[in-house]
């Protein structure tokens, strides 16, 4: 079986209970890996997964699981369903789009990290959140007055025509 499928394998089927736990547990070890790459902004993590993984102290499978998360910001990405232990893989990280995708999954402890003080500046952060923010603004049309005319074009009064339903 291949690791990304493992690693899919290992948190669909738990229980609610199991589902939290695990998620508890893996969590923190994501978070210690992305403390790595911010604070090495200038190396680029490669070789084969099983050396990275254990360079990260996760099991293959695991670690699998992290390339699935940090696969949409990197330069040339990962192809998950052809992983295997002997993979040569190379995380290079677009840093921006890192931070975009951070926010975008709510991952606060992530996009917090104080490591990203020397990886991007504040201003680009700030920046990069507003970018982020427009894409979540929702603008609600306007409905036209009772008695103006219907935006249909029927011209009788929006009260008696697409407003009646």
């Amino acid at each position: 079986m291949k690791l990304y499928e493992s690693w899919k394998e290992s948190y669909e089927n738990l229980d609610n209970a199991g589902y939290e736990t695990f998620w508890r547990e893996y969590l923190p070890k994501e978070m210690e890996n992305y403390k790595y790459i911010l604070s090495h902004k200038d190396e680029t993590v490669g070789g084969k997964l099983v050396d990275i993984a254990d360079k990260f102290n996760m099991e293959t499978v695991t670690f699998a699981g992290f390339i699935d998360g940090i696969n949409d910001s990197l330069k040339e990405s990962i192809d998950l369903d052809e992983l295997t232990e002997d993979s040569n893989i190379s995380l290079n990280v677009d840093f921006e789009k890192l931070y975009y995708n951070m926010l975008d999954a709510k991952a606060d402890w992530l996009y917090n990290l104080d490591e990203w003080d020397g990886v991007l500046s504040t201003e680009k952060r700030k920046q990069i959140k507003k970018e982020y923010d427009k894409t979540k603004t929702v603008v609600k049309e306007q409905l036209p007055g009772r008695n103006e005319p219907c935006p249909c074009g029927s011209g009788k009064k929006y009260k008696k025509c697409c407003g009646a339903k």
